[in-house]
C-alpha cells in the first residue's frame, strides 16, 4: 500500500548529493529496494523480451539517427532498454543507483554483444560519475521520474550532461495513469478510478507491499519512496533550466496490461477497449538545451 508521510525513513546510506539528509536516506532505501528486486526482475519473463520491444515506434522518429552520437540512459534499471542505443550505433552510458541492477545489465549487455558503459551512481551525481563528460541525449522514463525527489535539481544535472543543442527526452508513465494507479495492488478492482495524486506538492509517498511489479514476492524488501510529478510540473521545471520544448506526445498504449480488458497491439503492447475513454498512459517530452 502507498501512504503518506510522515514515516520515520530507515536508515541507510547517505549519498552525496545537496538533498536534505532524511530525503537521502529514503533516496538509501530506494536503492536497498531495487538491490533486491533487480535478480528477480532479471530472472523473470516480464524483462524476456528483445530490447526492440521497449520502445513506441514514435520514439525512434523524435530521436533521429543516434550512428555516431553520445547518449546516457539515466535510471536505466537493467539496461533492457539501453543496449538498443548502442545496437544503433551510438556511443552509450547507462546510469543507475542499484549495483545489482547494473550487474545484471552487464550481463545483458554481454550476451547482445554491444558495449555500454555503465555507471554506479544517484542520478543527482551524474554529472561527476560521467567525469563532467557532455551528450548529444540523455534519454530516461518509464518509471524513472517517480523516484526524483527534487525536479529542479535534477533538471540543472540534466543541463549539465547535454552538450548545446543536446535533447533530453523523456517517456513515461503518464500522471493520470499513476493516479489510476500503474500497477493494482491486491483486492482493487479494473475500474478506473482514481486512486492516487496526479499532482505534485503532498510529498513523498512509502510504499511496503512484498509483492514488485513483475508479479515476483521480495523477500525482506524494503520500504521504497515515490514523489508525483505533473506534466505541468515538468514542463515549466524544464522551462526554468533554459531547456526548448520540441514536441509532447501522449499514448493510450503500454508495453503491458495494466487492466485485464487491455488488448493486444499488433506491437505487442497493450490498450484499452474501444468501449473506454480513451486516455493517455504514456507520454513523450522533447526538450534541447540551446
Amino acid at each position: 500500500m502507498g501512504a503518506y508521510l510522515p514515516v520515520d525513513p530507515p536508515v541507510g546510506k547517505l549519498l552525496v548529493v545537496t538533498l536534505d539528509a532524511q530525503t537521502q536516506e529514503m533516496v538509501a532505501a530506494n536503492e536497498a529496494d531495487w538491490d533486491a528486486r533487480a535478480p528477480l526482475h532479471a530472472a523473470s519473463d516480464f524483462y524476456d523480451r528483445p530490447a526492440e520491444f521497449w520502445f513506441a515506434d514514435y520514439e525512434w522518429e523524435d530521436l533521429g539517427p543516434l550512428d555516431g552520437r553520445d547518449v546516457v540512459h539515466l535510471q536505466c534499471h537493467l539496461g533492457t532498454e539501453t543496449i538498443a542505443f548502442a545496437r544503433r550505433g551510438a556511443r552509450t552510458s547507462g546510469l543507475d543507483l542499484s549495483s545489482e541492477s547494473l550487474e545484471a545489465a552487464r550481463r545483458i549487455a554481454d550476451a547482445a554483444g554491444v558495449e555500454v558503459d555503465y555507471l554506479y551512481a544517484n542520478v543527482y551525481d551524474a554529472v561527476e560519475a560521467v567525469g563532467g563528460q557532455q551528450f548529444d541525449i540523455v534519454y530516461t522514463g518509464k518509471g524513472a521520474l517517480c523516484y526524483l525527489p527534487d525536479l529542479k535539481e535534477w533538471a540543472e544535472v540534466v543541463h549539465n550532461l547535454l552538450k548545446p543543442g543536446g535533447v533530453l527526452y523523456i517517456v513515461e508513465f503518464h500522471p493520470l495513469l499513476n493516479s489510476l494507479r500503474e500497477v493494482s495492488l491486491p483486492g482493487e478492482s479494473d475500474d478506473l478510478v482514481l486512486r492516487a495524486d496526479y499532482l505534485e506538492g503532498r510529498g513523498p509517498i512509502a510504499h511496503d507491499s512484498t509483492v514488485t511489479y513483475t508479479g515476483d514476492e521480495v523477500p525482506g524488501r524494503q520500504t521504497s519512496y515515490e514523489w508525483r510529478h505533473g506534466l505541468g510540473e515538468i514542463t515549466t521545471t524544464l522551462a526554468g533550466a533554459g531547456f526548448h520544448l520540441t514536441s509532447l506526445r501522449e499514448s493510450e498504449v503500454l508495453p503491458w496490461p495494466r487492466w485485464s480488458t487491455m488488448e493486444p497491439t499488433p506491437d505487442g503492447w497493450w490498450r484499452l477497449p474501444d468501449s473506454a475513454p480513451r486516455i493517455p498512459l504514456l507520454f513523450a517530452l522533447k526538450v534541447t538545451k540551446p
